[in-house]
C-alpha cells in the first residue's frame, strides 16, 4: 500500500515537469509590409517651423565639419519651405566646403533667384563666378 501511495505521489509531482518540458507554441508569423517604409518618397507640405529646425541642425553639422550631413539638412529645409533663401545660402556654403562646386553654384544661384536684393548679393555673385 505504501508503494502505491508513493507511486501516485511520484506521478503527481512529475506532471508539472512534463508540462514545463513541452515546447511553447511558435509565435504567429506576421506578413512582411508591402513596401519598406524607408523607401517611400517623403511628402513635403509647407512647414516653416520644420524648415527652421532643419537649418539649426544643419548649422550644428556645419560647425562640426560634417559638410555632407549639413547639406542634407539644408536640402530638407528647402523642401519644407522652398521660399526660404537662407536654406539655399547655407546649402551653397556646405556644398562649397564639401568641395562640390557644381552643387554649391546651383544653390547660390537659387538663393539669388529667391532673394535678388539681398545685402550679400554681390558677394554671392562673385562666389558663383569663382566656382
Amino acid at each position: 500500500m505504501q508503494f502505491a501511495w508513493l507511486a501516485i505521489l511520484l506521478l503527481m509531482s512529475a506532471r508539472p515537469l512534463w508540462a514545463q518540458a513541452s515546447k511553447p507554441a511558435p509565435p504567429a508569423e506576421q506578413a512582411p509590409p508591402e513596401e519598406d517604409e524607408n523607401l517611400k518618397e517623403k511628402t513635403y507640405a509647407f512647414n516653416p517651423l520644420q524648415a527652421n529646425k532643419e537649418i539649426a541642425t544643419g548649422e550644428f553639422y556645419l560647425h562640426k565639419g560634417k559638410f555632407e550631413a549639413a547639406a542634407n539638412r539644408f536640402r530638407e529645409a528647402a523642401k519644407w519651405n522652398p521660399t526660404l533663401a537662407e536654406a539655399y545660402l547655407k546649402l551653397g556654403q556646405a556644398e562649397e566646403k564639401n568641395k562640390d562646386k557644381k552643387a554649391a553654384k546651383e544653390a547660390y544661384q537659387h538663393y539669388l533667384e529667391i532673394s535678388p536684393d539681398a545685402k550679400n548679393a554681390k558677394e554671392i555673385q562673385h562666389k558663383i563666378s569663382r566656382l
